[in-house]
């Protein structure tokens, strides 16, 4: 995957330098003309480097920074201040605020590509961190509950063995892979009395549940690696007839990845104790899927075929 580049700059002459450098080293140039358009587009984008002019027609580009680094979608974005002149008192400025260095004018086109490159290398390095620290809290996760062992390995497991069943791209099985493994990440904001209680939970309980899947995306959205894989953290709760959550998505509004991950996701609960039921062998858990399709909360084909390839496994292991 190229490295996106967010340049916000309002010099068409200086915009135009940095996308012919960049884009000619296969860097995905994004251009904002202003500290208001950045502020927008970059959550959205998420960049692996801003590089932001201080001179804008509607904000202060110290200000500029200081906002995008508030916003903890940008946390692990880096930005650069970028100064005609070098001046340490503005240098020293920009690092209060945020901005990971503040380059002055460079002397050569190859000492900014440098540059550019260099920084790039430490986002990396950042980014495989924070992919580390996430797919250890999801470890962690589970072992808060015992009953939860093992649980984003196994879906992540099947999740990819259905997906080879159905032809999909080693691109997607390695989004099925990586998103079985951290789906649930974001239960780490349950209380452990809610996430293990024997019975039916309250109105207030379950309002609480149905945030796991916006806090995981939030947790992961900052790191690049993950960021095919947010649909599945986000949506693995939808519903085919639109009652899930926590969007309302309904049919194709929701991905296939999702809808994969959806049925591995249940069967494998189905299949292991918890603290509310018993497992239910495969045949059982099969009828529960069939159950929940009929209902319109699954997708019936997808379905079909995951009850397939579970059926022969079963009779293999029989």
């Amino acid at each position: 995957m190229s490295a996106t580049v967010l340049l916000v700059d309002s010099d068409p002459s200086n915009c135009a330098s940095w996308e012919a450098l960049l884009a000619g080293q296969g860097y995905d140039v994004v251009a904002a003309r202003s500290g208001g358009a950045a502020l927008s587009l970059c959550p959205s984008l998420q960049p692996d480097l801003v590089l932001l002019n201080n001179l804008l027609p509607d904000s202060h580009g110290l200000e500029v920074c200081r906002r995008l680094k508030d916003d903890p979608r940008n946390c692990l974005t880096p930005v650069v201040m970028l100064s005609p002149t070098d001046n340490s008192c503005f240098a020293s400025k920009a690092l209060e605020v945020g901005a990971e260095a503040f380059w002055g004018q460079p002397s050569t086109p190859w000492e900014s590509l440098g540059r550019v490159q260099s920084m790039l290398k430490k986002k990396n390095h950042i980014d495989e961190q924070a992919e580390s620290a996430i797919f250890s809290l999801a470890r962690s996760l589970e072992a808060r509950d015992p009953l939860e062992g093992g649980h984003g390995a196994r879906v992540s497991s099947n999740a990819v063995r259905f997906g080879k069943s159905l032809g999909l791209s080693e691109a997607d099985l390695d989004t099925l892979r990586i998103g079985g493994l951290v789906h649930d990440v974001g239960k780490l904001g349950i209380p452990d009395a809610i996430l293990s209680k024997p019975g039916l939970l309250d109105l207030e309980e379950t309002r609480i549940v149905e945030q796991h899947p916006i806090v995981g995306e939030q947790m992961c959205r900052p790191v690049k690696s993950f960021r095919h894989v947010l649909p599945l953290i986000r949506h693995h709760h939808e519903r085919m007839n639109g009652t899930g959550y926590p969007d309302r998505l309904s049919g194709e509004q929701i991905p296939l990845l999702v809808r994969i991950i959806q049925i591995a996701d249940i069967c494998d609960a189905l299949t292991s104790d918890r603290s509310y039921r018993q497992t239910l062998p495969i045949p059982n858990a099969l009828v529960v899927l069939y159950e929940e399709a009929n209902r319109g909360w699954l997708d019936e084909g997808l379905v079909n075929q995951f009850a397939a390839i579970a059926g022969r496994s079963a009779r293999s292991a029989a």
